[in-house]
């Protein structure tokens, strides 16, 4: 009985991995539990050959994103800025130029939730680009309404805004990030990441009541939530209490124009640092499972990686369980999958974790093509390959040094061969996306003797899913024990994997496995 269920469901898993069994799209991903999308929309997608990405080129690859199975968008900052990537802004109730206008973005909202893909917009508010209209008048004039936007002190009162750097860690080193004004006599302003991005002042009502209306316009033009840069630094270190506030009083506003928007927040810190936010920001980027799953992969020790993620989500009920865990590999600030791993075998183990394990997973637009990129950070944003050469939609911005033709399969391509890593994450989302014990459902850890199986159950009331994966270099067996009369058909395989009459699932290097009751 078991061997004719089990070769039955083997050939529909096979199927499957092609993407030919389960249909693709994102209707059983509840928002905002669906799997996003982070574009660079510089490096995206040119329609109108200026070697940049722009707002059409995103909206005429849509389809791309949807057949994906992709459900939300998060796009980079998009605002004018004097900077590539966007993260100083000049003007936050406006398109850069170079991606198109205000008409362009609308366009691409409308086509984007035609799809039921919903956009996230990049909302850069720790601080704003030096070249701002406020900080100019801020400088130009101290008695400008606007010299209170911003953290201005005389060399004499710096000292006052340090605080005990045995207290809160390193970041607590503000001195170095007090900048001299050149036109004004001993006045500093501070700016925590560079003296080009002046941090905003949120002890003024004024900062406060103008994101609050930046966040109103946006959610009224059909932006359906934001990522939120650098929320922890909100205020200067040793503020906690006054970030977690704000964030709080910032969601209140928002849920005002739009109670189903998401705010999911770039807090890059360890557990006990971040939960916290949750009061505030019902998602966090989980930075310590993204670094998790790429070691389990990159080393082949998938043992504890379930349990690891399990402490994580249970930190996370200590404060609410309203939250959305955001997971991801890596993002446009780290080094890509591919080149950590250098491996597409263990690139693909990477992407399985992900997939499956509990969260809102978030791709870093070209992972699923196998993208390589290194820092610095442009050449970890380098253009993302539709064809080969002539390919009339990938930009020019940069020359690149890890993703070109000779190193990357351009995504048309891959779509033609239904064993390449485009297909697998395709296959994998569609996956997530019909499955809701995956999508939305709980986890319970197993444990297991070989160091390089993770094993765990994703639980839902429509039934549960056994995952396996074998992250290591050899063979792995796992015994299902009592769990054999229980799990008898397999849903999804990477090999040809079977279920014996013992009960003792043989594994082959780099797999996956998940079965049903």
């Amino acid at each position: 009985m078991v061997s004719r269920i089990v070769f039955t469901v083997i050939l529909l898993a096979k199927a499957f991995i092609f993407g030919s069994c389960i249909e693709q799209g994102n209707a059983e991903s509840p928002w905002p539990h669906v799997v996003s999308y982070e574009v660079f929309v510089h490096a995206f997608a040119d329609s109108d050959g200026d070697g940049i990405g722009d707002l059409r080129g995103l909206t005429q690859k849509l389809d791309y994103l949807n057949d994906l199975g992709i459900g939300a968008i998060w796009m980079m900052p998009i605002h004018p800025s004097p900077t590539y990537h966007k993260y100083d802004v000049t003007d936050y109730r406006a398109i850069h130029p170079d991606y198109g206008t205000m008409e362009d973005f609308e366009e691409l909202i409308r086509e984007a939730h035609a799809r039921d893909i919903r956009i996230i917009l990049d909302l850069v508010i720790n601080h704003s680009s030096s070249e701002h209209p406020w900080f100019k008048e801020a400088i130009a004039d101290t008695t400008s309404h606007f010299y209170g936007f911003y953290q201005f002190a005389s060399s004499s009162d710096i000292d006052r805004f340090t605080v005990d750097e045995s207290e809160t860690g390193p970041d607590s080193d503000n001195l170095r990030r007090w900048n001299k004004v050149d036109s004004l006599d001993d006045t500093y302003y501070y700016s925590y990441f560079w003296s080009g991005m002046p941090d905003l002042n949120f002890d003024n009502q004024a900062v406060r009541d103008s994101i609050v209306a930046i966040g109103h316009y946006w959610l009224e033009k059909g932006v359906d939530g934001f990522r939120l840069d650098a929320a922890k630094h909100i205020y200067p270190a040793g503020r906690e209490s006054d970030i977690h506030a704000w964030w709080e009083y910032f969601r209140a506003e928002m849920e005002k124009v739009n109670p189903n928007m998401l705010l999911v927040g770039e807090v890059w810190d360890n557990v006990e640092t971040v939960k916290p936010y949750l009061n505030g920001l019902q998602s966090l980027f989980n930075f310590d499972m993204g670094y998790a799953m790429m070691e389990a992969a990159e080393k082949g020790i998938g043992d504890g990686l379930a349990q690891r993620h399990a402490d994580v989500l249970n930190a996370y009920s200590e404060v609410t369980d309203d939250f959305i865990d955001a997971t991801f590999l890596t993002n446009h600030d780290q080094n890509r999958v591919m080149s950590v791993l250098d491996n597409e075998e263990k690139a693909r183990v990477a992407a399985s974790l992900l997939m499956t394990l509990p969260g809102a997973p978030y791709i870093w637009q070209g992972e699923e093509i196998g993208m390589r990129g290194l820092k610095p950070d442009q050449y970890i944003r380098e253009p993302f390959l539709w064809t080969y050469e002539p390919d009339e939609y990938r930009t020019r911005w940069i020359k690149p040094r890890h993703s070109n033709d000779k190193t990357v399969i351009p995504a048309y391509e891959q779509f033609e061969d239904p064993n390449s890593i485009l297909n697998y994450y395709k296959a994998l989302i569609a996956l997530r996306n019909s499955e809701p014990a995956l999508s939305i459902g709980g986890l319970e850890p197993l444990k297991s003797e070989n160091k390089a199986l993770s094993v765990f159950v994703r639980t839902h009331d429509t039934g549960n899913r056994l995952v396996i994966h074998n992250t290591g270099d050899d063979y792995a067996e796992y015994s299902l024990d009592a769990l054999f009369s229980i799990y008898t058909v397999i849903t999804f395989s990477t090999h040809n994997i079977s279920i014996p009459d013992n009960g003792k699932v043989l594994l082959p290097p780099r797999s996956t496995v998940i079965l049903q009751t």
